[in-house]
Order: structure tokens, then sequence, then C-alpha cells
């Protein structure tokens, strides 16, 4: 046994230690959570559009995803402990900026400061945790990140949702979860002990700022082709083309000229790293585009509150919980992931597939059930790619190999609110257009009426005529059905990538710190027929 092994943390002192870092996912989780309910009174408030209520969300997700990478690659050069701590301060900062804001634009603005700080947390807390457990070992851990992003998905929408309906307003909802940073970051401060090491820092700032440019780009055409300019115009040509380059330059940068890239090429060479990866991207487009417009369907196609369309959530969360906490039990009790992550994504496809099939009428306790299947299928999937990857990484780019899943994942998820909220804003829009002369001809509604949905803007659907309330609702129950069906192919492509992934047993002790010690990257250590087991 080597001196790391048996300096390895203790279940007791693991379990101290995961408390602080389990309430600072727990914060991240509900950043996003907590405000999802909020949006459609938010967006009516400040008079902002379909468009709007979608970057709320691509803001978060775009910041998550540019800084995640970079987050990873500063876990491998400086204290995690400390990086851990900077997030949440990050978060705070970005949060107390989002309740004070006074236009779609501040909020938007604010909402990429929070994401900085997701970003941080998302990857930091995975990465820690990879740092404390061994592979096999970690299945159990990961499971309790699963229960914990399942408690804060059923918590925020219901703390959302009661906070939009007290005396406080949706400015609660950004200021709650500051207390709960602070106390996190006090335990990290006291629990979290882990030892750091230390080499030259070189930070790539050009692939990064290249990387995000050329992201930002092409999400910013797809939200907005349409509406501000047509699909098929020189605009198009110009930011699409622009968005390859940039992307093209980035890889570029990432493979031949920077000596620390935030994106690791090398890690690519390992099969296991780029199939997760391909599977993470669509998982990632599928879960955050198609269900995050799952409380906006409840609220504008359903007439629900905020706070009953959070008790809808617990239907895909009770099946998200109770699948993260068995499968990492199971795991950690065999050593084998792959059926878990075959399994999963099959019901994430069929889930999906089933919730293509609602619209403004359809069962609730039937959307209810297609629910419990997407959030089994998420359970399943979401941390265990993680766990597959980080099998097959060497400890020094452990932080690298963590980040690159979970980056590609919050791109996946930030194009997949962006491309879906365009395609529900424009069916919306369609519908309500084709919808409204037969409304105006039977005399139910004016045309003075029908003013308050020019613009694109989202409507208070409660202060609409009947006629055009009914016709709005109506629309919206549709086009969300649509969403869906766009999201269960998306899910079938990341089963078929995981399919492919070879299995390799989690080893069951944690390689040795020393970078003397450690191969350069995975693939070296499969070709040796190692894989530390």
């Amino acid at each position: 046994m080597s001196q790391h092994d048996s300096d390895q943390m203790t279940h007791r002192e693991i379990m101290e230690a995961l408390s602080g870092l389990l309430l600072a996912m727990f914060v991240a989780m509900l950043s996003s959570t907590i405000v999802s309910n909020a949006l459609p009174r938010i967006v009516a408030d400040l008079h902002g559009s379909q468009t709007g209520y979608t970057w709320v969300a691509t803001a978060t997700l775009l910041a998550m995803t540019a800084t995640t990478p970079i987050w990873g690659k500063l876990a491998d050069l400086f204290s995690k402990k400390l990086l851990v701590q900077l997030a949440l301060v990050v978060y705070v900062v970005g949060s107390l900026l989002a309740s004070a804001s006074q236009s779609m634009g501040m909020l938007i603005g604010a909402r990429v400061i929070q994401g900085i700080g997701v970003g941080g947390l998302m990857s930091l807390v995975q990465i820690v945790i990879a740092s404390m457990v061994p592979p096999r070992e970690r299945g159990r851990y990961s499971g309790y990140i699963g229960a914990v992003f399942a408690a804060a998905t059923v918590a925020g929408p219901l703390i959302g949702g009661v906070i939009v309906d007290s005396a406080l307003g949706w400015r609660g909802c950004f200021w709650v979860g500051a207390p709960v940073a602070v106390v996190a970051f006090v335990l990290l401060q006291r629990t979290l002990h882990l030892p750091v090491i230390k080499r030259e820092v070189k930070i790539d700032y050009l692939g990064a700022t290249l990387l995000v440019a050329g992201v930002s780009l092409l999400l910013i055409w797809v939200s907005m082709a349409g509406s501000q300019y047509d699909w098929l115009s020189v605009t198009t040509v110009v930011m699409v083309l622009g968005g390859i380059a940039l992307l093209a330059l980035a890889a570029y940068v990432e493979g031949r000229i920077a000596s620390e890239p935030v994106i690791p090429l090398h890690l690519f060479k390992d099969r296991t790293t780029s199939l997760a990866t391909v599977a993470s991207i669509f998982i990632g487009i599928a879960m955050f585009g198609a269900t995050y417009y799952l409380s906006e369907y409840f609220q504008d196609s359903r007439g629900m509150s905020p706070t009953k369309a959070g008790l809808m959530s617990i239907c895909m969360v009770g099946g998200l919980m109770v699948s993260s906490l068995v499968t990492g039990r199971l795991i950690t009790r065999t050593g084998r992931w792959k059926r878990y992550l075959v399994g999963g994504s099959l019901l994430l496809t069929a889930g999906f597939a089933l919730l293509s099939t609602l619209d403004g009428d359809t069962n609730l306790v039937l959307i209810g059930l297609f629910m419990v299947v997407v959030g089994i299928g998420l359970g399943a999937t979401n941390q265990n790619l993680v766990l597959a990857v980080q099998n097959n990484a060497a400890q020094a780019n452990t932080g690298a190999a963590t980040a690159v899943v979970t980056f590609f994942r919050s791109m996946g998820g930030a194009i997949g609110v962006s491309a879906l909220g365009a395609v529900l804003s424009h069916q919306v829009q369609t519908k309500v257009t084709d919808g409204v002369p037969a409304l105006i001809e039977s005399g139910k509604v004016t045309t003075d009426q029908v003013a308050a949905l020019e613009g694109g803007s989202v409507p208070d659907i409660s202060s609409l005529p009947d006629g055009l309330r009914q016709l709005y609702e109506s629309s919206f129950g549709s086009a969300s059905g649509h969403l869906f069906l766009i999201a269960a192919p998306l899910a079938a492509i990341a089963f078929v990538a995981i399919i492919f992934i070879k299995e390799v047993r989690l080893r069951t002790e944690l390689a040795d710190l020393s970078e003397e010690e450690v191969a350069p990257d995975a693939a070296a250590e499969l070709e040796a027929g190692g894989a530390l087991r």
C-alpha cells in the first residue's frame, strides 16, 4: 500500500467534508430551479419577450459552460477548497445583483455572474470528491450528489413558487440562496482539508475566449433567427460562419498553441471520454432544453400558480432521487456502471417520447407518470457519465477530465434551451397569429385586445380576455409537445454513444498524486492494460 493510500480519508471524514460540498451543490442547483417557476411572472413584470425568457436561462448556462473548463484547470493548479469558496462568493454577488434587476438586460447580466459561480460549484464539487474517494467507492457518493440534485430540483420550484406568491415577490427568489451559501462556506472552511499540488500556472485565456465567443455567436443566432431576421439571410450566413470559424480557431489553439489548454484534446484519445462527451452533449440538449419549459407549460397552458407548478416537478425529481441513490450503491457494490447508463439513457428516450404527446388537455396523471420515467433515466445517467470518465483519467488530469464532461453537458444545455426556446416561441406565435382572425370574426375579442400579444412579449395570461387566454393556452400546450418530440431522438443519440463505451471496472484505490507516478493521459493507461484498476 502506498503512502497515499494509507492517507485516504475515513468514511466519517469524507461525510463531514461532504456536508459542505453537498450544500454548495444544493446552492448551485437552487439558482436555476428556484427561478424556473418565477420566470413567467418576472418576464411579465419586466416586460420581456419569449426570447428574453430563454436568455435568462441561456445566459447562466453559457457562463457555466465557458467557465467550467477554466475552474477544472484551476483545480489542477490551486487549492480546491479555496476555489469552491471563491465560486460561492461569485454566486452570492450575482444573486444579489439579480434581485435588484430593473430590466431584462440587467437580469440577464446578473445571471451571467451567477453562472460563473455555478460553473465552479458544479465541476469543483465532483473534482473534490474524486480527490477524496476511490472510483469504486465514488458511486455511493455520486448517489448523494444525485439526491441533492433531486432535492434542489424539488425544493427550488416549491420555494420559488411560495416566494413569488408571497409579499417578497420574485426578487426574493434570488437572495434566498445567499444564507445557504454562507453556511456552506463556513462548513467547507472547517471540514475540508486536501493536499495542494503547486506547479507553474498557465491558463489558456485565448482558447477559453474563442470557445465562448463561438458558442455565444451561434446561440444568439439560433435564439433571434426568425424574429429579428430571416433564417435564410445575410445575417444568418455571417453569424453561422463566424461561429464555426471561432470554434475551429479555438480547437487549433487548444491542440497546437496552448501549453495548458482548458480542454486538453489528448483526453479524447480515450474512447470512454470521447463517447461520454458525445452522450453528455445530447443529454444536455434534451434535458435542459425540454425540461426547462415544463414549468412554463404548467403555468401558461394549464393555468397553474407557481406553487402548483412546483408541486408537479415532484414526479420527475422523485424518480431522479431514487434512481441516483439506488444506482450509486449498486455501482459501488459491483464496480459495474455501463448497464445503468444504457438503461438510464433508454428510459430517458422513452420518457421524452411519451411527453411528446402532451398538449393543453393531456391528463395530468399521465404527464406525472411520463415525468417519473424521465427522472429515473436522468438519475441513472447524469453523475455516472462523469464517474466513468474519472475512472479512466489519471489523477493529475481528473479536474480537466471532469470539467470536460461537465462543460459539454452545459454547452448542450445552453444549445437546447436556446434552440428549443426559439422553436417554442415561433410555434406559439404562429398558432396564436393563425387563431386570432377567427376570434375577431366571432366577436370574442376585439382588435385592441389582440394588441396585448403583439411584439413577441410574454403576456400575463390571467389578465387576457377569455378568448385570447384559451387560444394562448392551447397554442402553448401543443407547442410544448413538439419540444419533447425533438428531445427524444437527441436522447436516442446519447443512448447509441453509451452502447459503444467500453466498460472498465471501477478501481478501488486512488491514484498517487505524484505527477511522476501518473500516466500522462488515460489512453496511455488503457494501452498499458492497467486502467489503474
